[in-house]
């Protein structure tokens, strides 16, 4: 069964960089609706910074890798969303410090302690229209598939696939954090800036697996 190492990660990152730099408009749109409107600059930054630290790290334990690049991510970018996902790849990474590779599985213990730690950290949980609504059912696809022992391939495509209904489904939420929660009744139907980034993270991960598979 197919899987990823250091070098995979390092191109994860790239897919990230590229997906934040392509989607910074429609995120800083996203977030003027009911936020500061500085995500698209804040998640550019970021991402761009983690992936300049991958291409030059020596690294050779995945875990290890992720870890670094949440810090680097919580260095460049403080804000809110920065902290949140800062802190998943530090927690993800430490999950799986001492492994080399990285399968369907760990995929889903990744995603598992990096799902866990941003609910902690942000005192959320799911239903309450935040990035948790889209990582967290993609999560659980990942853990399903694991289960079931399915390739990386299946669980990535059962988990992107997971995180774009959850994006759906969150638009029709009340906001409960953040600036959005001001806007109570009236956040139903618009779509959260936060969300939307949980499933650009997914799409970062499912396009280095597809990338594997077509080798």
């Amino acid at each position: 069964m197919q899987s990823m190492n250091a070098a995979d990660v390092k191109s994860i990152f790239l897919h990230l960089k590229a997906i934040m730099e392509r989607e910074k408009e429609n995120l800083t749109i996203l977030d003027s609706i009911m936020g500061d409107g500085d995500l698209g600059i804040t998640m550019t930054r970021a991402f761009s910074a983690a992936h300049e630290e991958a291409a030059q790290s020596e690294e050779k334990m995945p875990g290890r890798l992720f870890t670094k690049l949440g810090m680097v991510i919580a260095k460049t970018s403080p804000s809110t969303m920065g902290t949140l996902l800062a802190t998943g790849f530090m927690r993800g990474g430490k999950s799986l410090e001492e492994r080399s590779e990285i399968g369907t599985s760990e995929l889903a213990v990744f995603f598992e302690n990096f799902v866990k730690s941003i609910m902690e950290r942000g005192k959320s949980a799911p239903g309450n229209k935040t990035v948790i609504d889209t990582l967290y059912p993609a999560t659980l696809a990942l853990r399903n598939a694991a289960d079931h022992q399915e390739s990386l391939k299946e669980a990535i495509t059962a988990a992107s696939i997971a995180s774009r209904e959850g994006l759906e489904a969150s638009t029709q939420m009340k906001a409960q954090y953040g600036r959005a929660a001001y806007y109570q009744a009236n956040s139903i139907g618009k779509q959260d800036a936060g969300a939307t980034v949980g499933t650009f993270i997914i799409e970062g991960f499912f396009l280095q697996i597809m990338a594997l598979h077509s080798e």
